[in-house]
């Protein structure tokens, strides 16, 4: 299985890596940060591997405890890091935000397809594609919406950047909870309704740079 998963990786890296030399700006800095997405979920699930093994395979425990918080900490890194040290601007910090997230969830299912291939049905592609999938964009996007703010203020940087992770983590291990519980139809739909608010944003921003 996991020679299959490494596979799988390498299949999905090699073509976005041809890809990448081929665009320019604005469009490679997002496939890149996918592609780093792509890193940090083949990196997370071995680290995920561990901790359930840690955890006495408490699968339910770890994936609303525990791993909500490795895998928000580790995706905001890239993101963390391009803020700080490149720019803060948020008409670039989300987009790659994004992509970060978007790149994490396609491995992520890639890995759980195979490891559950014989149970999968399209149902579960639609809500793994619509609902799992845009959690992760939502998480990492909000940490980097915040960072826009708090690096400007000082003092606000170091609690703010906590709080920021903390949020993701939260948001993170309620989805999980909810989809694994009777409840779980409110899980998927949640991702949903938390993006309208980041859509109808970002259409009010392109609206107003056309009329600019």
């Amino acid at each position: 299985m996991d020679s299959l998963i490494y596979i799988l990786f390498v299949c999905l890296i090699a073509p976005l890596l041809l890809m990448l030399f081929m665009l320019r700006n604005r469009s490679r800095l997002l496939i890149g940060y996918m592609l780093i997405g792509i890193f940090v979920s083949l990196f997370v699930s071995e680290l995920n591997t561990i901790l359930l093994n840690l955890f006495s395979g408490d699968m339910l425990y770890v994936t609303t405890v525990i791993t909500p918080i490795s895998e928000e900490l580790v995706k905001a890194i890239p993101v963390l890091y391009y803020a700080i040290v490149f720019s803060d601007d948020r008409d670039r910090v989300l987009p790659i935000a994004f992509a970060t997230g978007v790149g994490f969830a396609m491995f992520e299912n890639m890995v759980v397809l195979v490891e559950n291939i014989e149970s999968v049905t399209i149902g579960w592609a639609v809500v793994r594609g619509f609902a799992t999938a845009l959690m992760h964009a939502i998480c990492t996007m909000a940490v980097g919406y915040g960072i826009c703010f708090v690096k400007k203020k000082k003092k606000l940087f170091y609690c703010g950047t906590f709080a920021l992770l903390s949020m993701a983590s939260i948001y993170h291990g309620i989805f999980n909870m909810l989809v694994q519980s009777d409840y779980k139809y409110f899980g998927f739909v949640l991702p949903a309704i938390t993006y309208i608010p980041f859509l109808v944003q970002n259409l009010s921003n392109v609206k107003k740079e056309k009329k600019a």
